[in-house]
């Protein structure tokens, strides 16, 4: 796979030096590259007790993200996935550490607890004071007898960094460290591994599967388990976080591993909000990406105890931007429309006939949702399909509260409940075509005559003709036909969707920004939408329209 990288033997030294040109002076680096890369706070006078953690490179923002104020004072970064030297640690903790002494804090792997626990046994013999925390919060493999550290690592930085930044001692931040340290239960779960720059990528988690546990580094989890939306996703490491949790209240850190878009990410939170660990959660860090496995696409979830002084500390303001701050936890905020936009209800009335018909044309967009996607994404954006069965759903769900009895208010619910429900542009323009039929026929215009009418409005203002290949080619024949009978209706329906595969300029719409090689050959999807619908009618010869 392609990355936005030059020579992978650069790609670490470049990205420290990107990082520090844009903190806007907060950080500096000291010289020694590229074997000596170590991320300091540009204002550190070694007033107070130093903070440096650091580890392999990959998991940005951690570690250097996190220098500043009220947070670490120095990382040290090694190559991706790989302990930095001895020297390089060395080098860290000789440049920030004053006479009140310096924690380092590790994550547990083996080449950083010997590299970060050498370097601290040379800054001794020195004559700084040094101590060191090791952070094993990564409860997937329990019977492992040294715990891997992830993402709850982050709660140490945060706690210790704003203890330290008060001006607490060497031994009270490594008390409070190590007690920290003790409290913290986290876990992953991914739908991929990651890509190391330079290297093949490894393809161990099938499609349709998740892996549950798995390290930052894309060490195995502790199994696959199958794949089926982010509910039980968040379900399954609920679960196991569950299991470590006592009744006291806890603060959460939701974190990206790397891949995983914003708009997951929030859905991830709103699952964990609501998961059933979700009464124990009173503060929230995240969603954020904050230790990544570079571009994983999956998350994790840390969980510790909080009380009053760790909350305060854990809110207390800090510099690094990376921190994405902790918050409380409440309720979805919910306030009423303005005047004017509340919806007026229209009566409910029942009527079999009408009522299995908008079933039935509801159920076609439904079945037609991947064909549709499919089209689009030949010249759009690949979700016509999804929009229009999200608007099928949502109709489905309103029958019962529709006037089916009153066809003139009937079109004009229908135009309500799309302008609410539907999406894009679509979504208005089918909202413009029902209010108006309905319009149209509150003033006396027969069935077919109103929704031309419909038609007319909705071409007037979206400004698509025939020819622009839009669902207009397909429902302008349609409905000029329609006196004809249905199978005439969707015969035309169906020519004027198949001659759009034939157009290779588009005027309006998202295909309009798609060149000609694509767009021959693909039927638009509104308008292969509109044929569908007419066959289905052709089909089934409803009493009613």
């Amino acid at each position: 796979m392609s990355q936005f990288i030059n020579r992978k033997e650069d790609t670490v030294t470049e990205a420290i030096d990107g990082l520090v040109r844009a903190s806007g002076g907060q950080l500096a680096r000291l010289d020694g590259y590229p074997h000596i890369r170590v991320v300091v706070r540009a204002d550190w006078d070694k007033s107070r007790v130093a903070l440096i953690s650091g580890g392999g490179s990959g998991h940005e923002p951690a570690h250097a993200g996190f220098v500043g104020q009220g947070m670490l004072t120095a990382a040290v970064c090694g190559d991706v996935f790989a302990s930095p030297s001895v020297d390089a640690v060395l080098a860290g903790i000789l440049a920030v550490t004053g006479p009140a002494g310096c924690l380092l804090i590790v994550k547990n792997y083996t080449g950083d607890r010997l590299n970060f626990g050498l370097a601290a046994e040379r800054a001794r013999a020195f004559g700084h004071k040094v101590t060191m925390v090791v952070v094993d919060d990564d409860i997937a493999l329990p019977d492992l007898p040294q715990a891997r550290g992830i993402a709850g690592t982050l709660f140490v930085h945060k706690i210790v960094g704003a203890l330290a930044e008060r001006g607490a001692d060497l031994q009270v931040l490594t008390r409070t460290a190590e007690r920290v340290i003790g409290n913290i239960h986290s876990i992953g779960m991914s739908l991929d591994t990651c890509t190391v720059p330079g290297s093949p990528k490894e393809h161990r988690i099938p499609a349709g599967m998740a892996e549950l546990g798995l390290g930052i580094h894309g060490e195995a989890g502790v199994e696959q388990v199958p794949y089926d939306g982010a509910k039980n996703a968040i379900a399954a490491v609920a679960g196991k976080l569950a299991t470590t949790m006592g009744k006291q209240p806890h603060v959460a850190l939701l974190n990206n591993l790397g891949g995983a878009s914003t708009l997951e990410m929030s859905v991830l939170a709103n699952e964990l909000l609501s998961s059933s660990i979700a009464k124990q959660l009173k503060l929230i860090v995240g969603p954020a990406p904050m230790m990544t496995s570079l571009d994983m696409r999956g998350f994790s979830v840390s969980v510790y105890p909080v009380n009053e002084e760790d909350e305060a500390l854990l809110v207390a303001p800090c510099s690094p931007s990376a921190w994405p701050g902790c918050k409380a936890v409440r309720p979805v905020a919910v306030k009423e429309l303005p005047d004017g936009l509340m919806p007026i209800q229209p009566i409910p009335s029942w009527h079999d006939q009408t009522a299995n018909f908008l079933t039935r044309w509801c159920q076609v967009l439904i079945n037609s949702e991947a064909d549709l996607n499919a089209l689009d994404a030949k010249s759009g954006d690949g979700d016509t399909g999804s929009t229009l069965a999200g608007a099928a759903r949502a109709l489905l769900s309103a029958l019962e509260r529709m006037p089916l009895a009153d066809h003139t208010q009937l079109y004009r619910a229908i135009g309500q409940e799309l302008s609410q429900t539907m999406g894009g542009s679509s979504g208005v323009l089918l909202a413009i075509f029902f209010t108006a039929a309905g319009d149209a026929a509150s003033s006396g215009q027969p069935r077919v005559a109103a929704l031309k009418e419909g038609l007319n409005r909705m071409q007037m203002i979206g400004g698509a003709q025939l020819g622009d290949r839009t669902m207009v080619d397909a429902l302008k024949p349609a409905l000029d036909s329609l006196d004809n009978g249905y199978a005439a209706a969707a015969e035309a329906a169906r020519k004027g969707a198949v001659h759009t595969s034939t157009i290779v300029k588009a005027k309006v719409g998202r295909a309009s920004y798609i060149n000609a090689e694509q767009l021959q050959g693909h039927i638009d999807p509104g308008a292969e939408a509109v044929a569908r619908l007419f066959e289905s009618l052709a089909a089934h010869r409803p009493e009613i329209v």
